[in-house]
């Protein structure tokens, strides 16, 4: 358990919410791990047949802290031990990819870095009037992540894609409702009670039925996704030698 991860059940419905608003919900290692173990304690729990993601406040989330990752680089740069300090990234993405039921996010304002890219992987997303989604990788001069470079250009198209992920320019809601990144767009407070109305929708149903559509919906695109992340955690660690 975390004080940076709020887990509320509604019957069947599991909220998880970041909780950071201080720094925008931006992901440290002790939030990476706690939503990763949230994801993999509701996979394994029958009680649970759908989980929302979403962030408290007015920010999605924010993505990686970058105060954290940059003293992490510090300790790695003058040779100190971090043992397994820095891998909280991963380690969520295993445990998103890996989610075998329904997953929807509540998209609650903007979403920058993993804000945005952790969105193609969750099945139904609402998100805010006037939300903006972020990938400012290149600005970074870093590449991209969570298989995004696949999977933004399968949601948004090429064009749009190589906007947001080459050039660092904003989504806004309506691209990315227009695009198909997002179901509907909301006024902000109208955004988690309405992603609650469709997970309750979804978790009416017999969760086997659930778990094995998720499968053959997502089963083609596994061993891509997989590649995708190898290929961009390569670019991104030798980037970071330059």
């Amino acid at each position: 358990m975390s004080d940076l991860l709020g887990i509320t059940d509604e019957g069947a419905v599991r909220l998880l919410t970041f909780r950071r608003p201080d720094v925008r919900n931006a992901f440290n290692e002790e939030l990476y791990r706690a939503t990763a173990a949230a994801l993999d304690a509701a996979a394994a729990d029958p009680s649970v047949s759908v989980v929302v993601l979403t962030g408290e406040g007015t920010v999605f989330s924010a993505g990686t802290d970058l105060n954290e990752m940059a003293e992490i680089a510090r300790k790695h740069a003058a040779g100190e031990d971090v043992g397994d300090v820095g891998k909280g990234f991963p380690i969520l993405m295993d445990a998103v990819v890996a989610f075998p039921k329904p997953l929807l996010a509540a998209v609650n304002g903007s979403g920058i870095g993993l804000g945005l890219t952790i969105l193609p992987h969750c099945d139904l997303v609402v998100i805010a009037e006037g939300a903006r989604l972020h990938a400012p990788f290149t600005t970074m001069g870093v590449a991209p992540e969570a298989a995004s470079s696949y999977l933004l250009p399968l949601r948004l198209g090429a064009q749009l894609a190589n906007l947001v992920l080459l050039c660092g320019r904003p989504l806004t809601a309506a691209e990315a409702v227009e695009h198909g990144l997002a179901l509907k767009s909301l006024p902000r407070d109208e955004v988690l009670p309405e992603t609650l109305v469709l997970a309750r929708e979804l978790a009416e149903k017999p969760l086997a039925s659930l778990l094995a559509t998720k499968r053959v919906i997502t089963e083609p695109h596994r061993a891509a996704v997989l590649a995708a992340r190898a290929r961009e955690d390569a670019a991104f660690a030798d980037l970071l030698s330059r």
